[in-house]
């Protein structure tokens, strides 16, 4: 009697087992297929904003390219605002490695190289250039804009890497001033008004290693 409770026992924590496995691959499944989607709707709406431009992307323009039906893209981005976000936050991550594998490449003069090669993609990158009508005018809490912040402070640090700095707030400070230089030179850039002051990127950005660098 003992010994068949014990059986019985154990057959249902086989069971038990198997079922919690079963579900563990089925839950592995689903999130490798969702991360697939998610990455083969980003690969669409980049192709559409290259195509008709970041500021004109619409929800229901990358569903066609991607194949899917509009309402299916709903499951990945709320809106318009939070698929700009996501291609920005990719953008940002490839901002940072450029500026480190140029680090790389200038071991004098971290600074100028990496920031040359900031401002260049931030200049040139169409969805540098529309992401701010994505952004909220108030800091939220959304996936989307939790993932464009960690990515921007990538890219901060990054910076603060070609400057030298420290931890210090000092210093942190002085990496903000510089990213906000660049994106502010991006926009003079970008809109021709650089040319019509009188100056170009190369001497600018000359200026800021001798201000910024240690």
């Amino acid at each position: 009697m003992d010994g068949g409770i014990v059986i019985c026992g154990a057959e249902n924590r086989v069971s038990s087992c198997a079922m919690s496995l079963v579900e563990q691959h089925r839950e592995t499944r689903r999130t490798r297929n969702h991360a697939a989607t998610r990455v083969s709707i980003l690969d669409a709406a980049r192709r559409v904003a290259a195509r008709d431009g970041a500021r004109d992307l619409s929800l229901r323009a990358v569903a066609a390219e991607a194949g899917y039906a509009p309402a299916a893209l709903y499951g990945y981005f709320r809106n318009k605002d939070e698929l700009l976000l996501a291609l920005a936050a990719d953008d940002l991550s490839g901002l940072a490695r450029a500026m480190r594998e140029e680090m790389q490449v200038h071991h004098d003069g971290k600074l100028a190289a990496a920031a040359s090669v900031a401002l260049d993609l931030l200049e040139n990158t169409e969805t540098f250039a529309a992401v701010s009508s994505a952004l909220p005018s108030h800091a939220g809490a959304g996936d989307a804009e939790r993932l464009f912040n960690g990515r921007m402070i990538a890219a901060l640090t990054a910076l603060s890497e070609a400057v030298g700095g420290g931890a210090s707030r000092e210093a942190q400070a002085d990496v903000v001033l510089i990213a906000a230089t660049l994106a502010g030179l991006a926009l003079l850039g970008r809109s021709g008004r650089l040319d019509a002051l009188g100056f170009d990127s190369p001497e600018l950005l000359a200026r800021l290693e001798r201000h910024f660098s240690v």
